[in-house]
């Protein structure tokens, strides 16, 4: 059996989509636990979109609700007590699926098979997780599509402890925007670090890596996944990346990621170059400063004044913790 497991602020019209979707896999999960920050904001879902007139009262701050072909559980929980990495732990802890998939509420399924295609290398015994590819959504521009491509190629791969001196930091790459897990594997490596401010995914990855297993990337379980970041907000995510990889240096210093960066900015330049496009060049060049500055500005973090980082940040909870 297989759940899927979505970490909600504020849903909207694409989340509709994306539950509709999901209860229309190939491979039906055997439920949907979402973990819902302020139940405020999941009421107004649901008069919006009219999903869930039927409720099941569940648990104390738990809802369990029929849809479909499936059971959706709700946990609601503060903004406050959010946490990318326990978060997710607790929901972990409320399946007991043997095959858990872990979403975000904007990756939008591409077809019916995800579930399916996604889990098979885990449910196999090929890997011990596998992610997902994800495709630009219609609103993403040049920059963006190109970035997904580069990072989520059409062809899928299995990585392992191997492929370390080749991939590098690459080696340890798994995106929660779309993810699966063993869940017995996971449990018994004591899952996601319990307080980070990102990379939850990634940290995780490195003990699946060390531990001897592999991770999948399945090129054939597709979603759609995108943001139209400004530069603005583009320096102050990658503010948060950085201070996740300070904060872990028993992941992130053996394997430097400035490298792949780098290697990166050269290919979409080169295209950009062939295709005479200075618009996109320029664009690249824009946000990659950006993303350098905002990344720097996280590995020294501790050397800011705290007003200074809360005003950097995009997770302001995470330092009040």
């Amino acid at each position: 059996m297989t759940d899927i497991i979505i970490p909600t602020y504020r849903p909207g019209a694409e989340f509709a989509k994306v539950l509709k979707r999901l209860e229309a896999q190939t491979l039906c999960p055997g439920k949907i636990i979402i973990m819902n920050t302020e139940k405020g904001h999941f009421d107004r879902f649901r008069r919006m979109t009219g999903l869930f007139a039927e409720s099941i009262q569940g648990g104390e701050g738990e809802e369990q609700l029929p849809f479909g072909r499936t059971t959706v559980l709700i946990r609601h929980i503060s903004k406050e007590s959010f946490d990318h990495g326990a978060t997710r732990d607790q929901a972990i802890h409320l399946s007991t699926a043997e095959t858990v998939v872990l979403m975000t509420q904007d990756a939008v399924p591409a077809d019916p098979y995800l579930v399916e295609r996604l889990t098979a290398p885990v449910r196999e015994r090929k890997a011990a997780a596998s992610y997902a590819r994800q495709l630009p959504k219609k609103h993403a521009g040049k920059l963006e599509s190109r970035i997904r491509q580069f990072n989520y190629p059409e062809e899928s791969f299995i990585k392992t402890g191997k492929d370390l001196k080749k991939l590098g930091i690459k080696t340890f790459f798994l995106s929660n925007a779309c993810a699966a897990y063993d869940r017995d594997i996971y449990l018994k490596l004591g899952g996601f670090t319990k307080r980070t401010i990102f990379n939850e995914d990634m940290i995780f990855a490195a003990s699946l890596i060390d531990a001897g297993y592999a991770i999948a990337y399945e090129g054939k379980a597709r979603v759609y996944h995108s943001h139209r970041y400004t530069l603005k907000e583009q320096l102050r995510r990658n503010f948060d990346i950085g201070v996740s990889q300070q904060d872990h240096p028993e992941v992130f210093r053996r394997v430097p990621s400035e490298g792949e960066g780098l290697r990166m900015v050269k290919q979409l330049g080169r295209e950009f170059l062939a295709e005479h496009d200075p618009m996109a060049l320029m664009e690249l060049g824009s946000t990659s400063a950006a993303k350098y500055l905002g990344y720097q500005l996280g590995r020294h973090y501790e050397k800011l004044p705290e007003s200074v980082v809360r005003k950097l940040t995009m997770n302001s909870t995470y330092w009040e913790r």
